[in-house]
């Protein structure tokens, strides 16, 4: 079994510290970058906001339903955020950096998978790639239209 990463990245048309806080705020913004097709519910458990949240939420992937429940934290507070879920022991990082004149981020949605057999984890890594492009391109059209407003 080995460790397979999955990520994606944007440019963003907005400054970082415009772009964080719709991550970080999983009672109402976060579940606005989640593509419906794939996330069929976000529940906040405890916390709401950055480190200390509690998220469970449902994803259907290959035409399989899965519950996680994740454990918020921010190694580097506005600008990483993490996902942890304990049982899987999967994380996912995002990380959001000023880009050019810093009137720009980058946005990186990374995570590791562990202990998953080869065909498993590259199709879990494919799969998990398409989902964050989509989830990149909500959060850009969150993050450009709150600015031009």
């Amino acid at each position: 079994m080995k460790t397979h990463t999955a990520e994606a990245s944007k440019i963003i048309e907005a400054p970082a510290e415009e772009v964080y806080p719709i991550i970080a705020d999983y009672r109402d913004t976060h579940a606005k970058i989640l593509p419906k097709p794939y996330f069929h519910s976000l529940e906040v458990e405890e916390g709401g906001f950055g480190e200390g949240t509690v998220i469970r939420f449902q994803i259907r992937v290959l035409g399989q339903k899965q519950t996680f429940r994740a454990y918020i934290s921010e190694p580097d507070p506005g600008r990483v955020l993490r996902e942890t879920d304990p049982i899987s022991e999967t994380e996912t990082t995002f990380t959001v950096s000023p880009y050019g004149d810093g009137m720009r981020s980058e946005v990186r949605i990374s995570t590791e998978l562990k202990n998953r057999g080869a065909v498993e984890g590259l199709t879990a890594k494919l799969m998990l790639q398409k989902i964050y492009s989509l989830e990149l391109q909500l959060l850009a059209e969150i993050s450009e239209k709150a600015i031009l407003a």
